[in-house]
C-alpha cells in the first residue's frame, strides 16, 4: 500500500510564511513526480507546484516568486514552503504523487488526505 501524509497547514498573517510537507510511504519502487494542487470553496482544483524525479519544478503563476516545491528523495518527501501568503492563497492543499508501486508494472496517482491553509489578519 502507498499513501501520502500531508501535514503543516495552520492559521497565518498575510506576508507569512508556512512550510508544508508530504511523506510518501509504502510499497514504492519509483516516484516519478510529486506536487500541490489547492482548492477553495467554490473553486476547481489546481495545480500549484510540481517537482519531477529530475528535479525539474514547475509553478502556478499566481505563486511563482514565493512558494518553493523541494524534495528529499530519501525520507520520500516533498515540501511547499510558502512565503509572502496571501489571503487569496486560503485553500485546502493537497499532496499529489505519480508511483510506481512494488509488485505493479504500471504508475499511479496518490492524493493526500489535504491539510488546510488559511491566511487571515
Amino acid at each position: 500500500q502507498v499513501q501520502l501524509v500531508e501535514s503543516g497547514g495552520g492559521l497565518v498573517q498575510p506576508g507569512g510564511s508556512l512550510r508544508l510537507s508530504c511523506a510518501a510511504s509504502g510499497s514504492i519502487s519509483r516516484i516519478y513526480a510529486m506536487g500541490w494542487y489547492r482548492q477553495a470553496p467554490g473553486n476547481q482544483r489546481e495545480l500549484v507546484a510540481s517537482i519531477s524525479s529530475s528535479d525539474s519544478t514547475s509553478y502556478a503563476d499566481s505563486v511563482k516568486g514565493r512558494f518553493t516545491i523541494a524534495r528529499d528523495n530519501a525520507k520520500n518527501t516533498v515540501y511547499l514552503q510558502m512565503s509572502s501568503l496571501k489571503p487569496e492563497d486560503t485553500a485546502v492543499y493537497y499532496c499529489h504523487a505519480l508511483i510506481r508501486a512494488l509488485g505493479v508494472t504500471a504508475a499511479n496517482t496518490y492524493w493526500g488526505q489535504g491539510t488546510q491553509v488559511t491566511v487571515s489578519s
